[in-house]
């Protein structure tokens, strides 16, 4: 009597079994995997709400409580309990600031303060590229030397250059001229450092080879390869160098005339001038200095948050 072994009918193939239940988390969690790299988004628990509503009231607080001391009087400002709630006077005092802070007014105060901000963040972020590109992936004789030369300065506190910096601009007779608050700050060892370290990290030579074999020149590679490469890190260099610009108060109160063209925080130093301080009129003023950052931001913030992003991901 022979046996014959069960053959299985390859007709009707049999089902897989089941995997355990470990393989099957396995699996779901290498698929939440691969969709977070693909962009997908995970929801926040309630928990994750509430501590990012609290922070983001805890973060607008000074600028609402700046908008409750610009819309009333110097007495309501400094009594106890201060006031909660806007009052009526903002835009008497707005007026004020506009036709008297810095001797010719806020509206010069501003527009001097947006050229020289605008012409400061285009050159070092432009600058930036440039010398954080040589340094990261071309090779020269002297590199690290000048590379530690540029780092060094980060060392040196900046009031430490006023003086010698006054006797220069002065002797180029640019005292109380835009060009001295523009000159100087053309470039920053920070933003050369900076681009330096994201393009060795986020540029493969790979690219620059290819680029050259299709027969592009320097200028070429430098337009249509590094700053694509490098609009994440430009974005969060410009807006950085922006506020820090637009805030800038000690050389500009050196070297520029505040009551002939001022910028917008020497404007608001001589608002605090006089036999007693109107607290109302100098938050008034703080308020109107502050709205063209949050404008900026409001217009690009989603274009660095997203070139952050960009730049975190790769492919």
């Amino acid at each position: 009597m022979t046996t014959t072994a069960s053959v299985p009918d390859r007709r009707h193939p049999q089902p897989p079994a089941r995997p355990p239940a470990r393989t099957a988390r396995a699996s779901r969690a290498s698929r939440a995997v691969r969709a977070g790299r693909a962009g997908g988004q995970h929801r926040a628990g309630p928990l994750a709400k509430i501590v990012l509503g609290l922070a983001a009231l805890a973060s607008l607080f000074p600028l609402y409580w700046t908008l409750v001391a610009a819309s009333t009087d110097s007495h309501a400002v400094v009594s106890s309990p201060p006031p909660m709630l806007p009052g009526g006077n903002l835009f008497d005092n707005l007026t004020y600031v506009w036709h008297n802070a810095g001797g010719r007014g806020m509206g010069v105060a501003l527009l001097n303060s947006t050229l020289v901000a605008g012409t400061v963040t285009v050159s070092t972020v432009t600058f930036s590229v440039l010398a954080g590109f040589a340094f990261a992936k071309l090779r020269f004789r002297g590199m690290k030397v000048l590379l530690g030369l540029v780092l060094s300065t980060l060392a040196v506190p900046a009031q430490l250059s006023v003086v010698p910096l006054f006797i220069l601009t002065k002797n180029l007779g640019l005292n109380n001229h835009l060009g001295a608050l523009i000159l100087p700050v053309l470039v920053t060892a920070f933003g050369v450092f900076f681009m330096r370290q994201f393009l060795s990290q986020a540029l493969p030579t790979e690219l620059l080879e290819a680029a050259r074999v299709d027969g592009a020149n320097s200028l070429r590679v430098i337009w249509h390869v590094v700053f694509p490469v490098a609009r994440p890190a430009m974005a969060v260099l410009g807006m950085l160098t922006f506020v820090q610009s637009w805030n800038d108060f000690l050389w500009p109160i050196i070297v520029m005339n505040g009551s002939t063209n001022p910028t917008v925080q020497v404007a608001l130093a001589g608002l605090g001038t006089g036999w007693s301080t109107d607290w109302s009129v100098i938050t008034a003023g703080a308020l109107m200095g502050t709205l063209p950052l949050l404008l900026v931001f409001a217009l690009f913030g989603r274009h660095i948050v997203g070139g952050i992003t960009q730049g975190a991901i790769k492919g």
